[in-house]
């Protein structure tokens, strides 16, 4: 099992530093650039948008961010749909259940973070690109979800 061995391999978690696709424009940076979070690193950025978290055993990155206080996009939770991709810039991230991603974003390295386990100790993701043209068909609208929460 993937989350045995995430807990033998690594008892403390996973540090995750996360950028918000988001910013990109305003910065006038581009998803390739090779210094993308080397960049992010020296600039003034919010929080939600820059830092780094720990995932800890067991947690999906998105279980992850959500406990430690961000809000990030999602919502089937279930690998049904793109709304919470993630570049994965660096490190290993299994996703256990995943209908929707074809293998050219996969090889690409577009992940879920609905249900994805960091595989290694160290991860750099992009976060929030779920409106990258290439995602686009693959997002389902969150009102639905977001009504269905609304009584809880």
């Amino acid at each position: 099992m993937v989350e045995e061995s995430v807990e033998d391999d690594r008892p403390d978690g996973s540090r995750i530093e996360y950028l918000n696709y988001a910013v990109l424009d305003d910065h006038g940076w581009s998803i390739g650039d090779e210094d993308l979070f080397e960049t992010a690193a020296t600039t003034d950025l919010a929080d939600a948008d820059y830092g780094q978290f720990l995932v800890r055993p067991g947690e999906s990155l998105l279980e992850a961010a959500e406990n430690r206080g961000y809000a990030w996009p999602y919502a089937c939770r279930g690998g049904a749909c793109a709304n919470c991709a993630v570049a994965l810039y660096d490190g290993a991230l299994d996703m256990p259940n995943d209908t929707v991603l074809p293998p050219e974003l996969k090889a690409r390295g577009i992940r879920l973070s609905c249900n994805g386990i960091p595989l290694s100790d160290d991860l750099k993701i992009l976060y929030n690109i779920k409106h990258l043209p290439a995602l686009e068909e693959l997002r389902l609208p969150p009102r639905p979800f977001e009504q269905a929460y609304a009584g809880d």
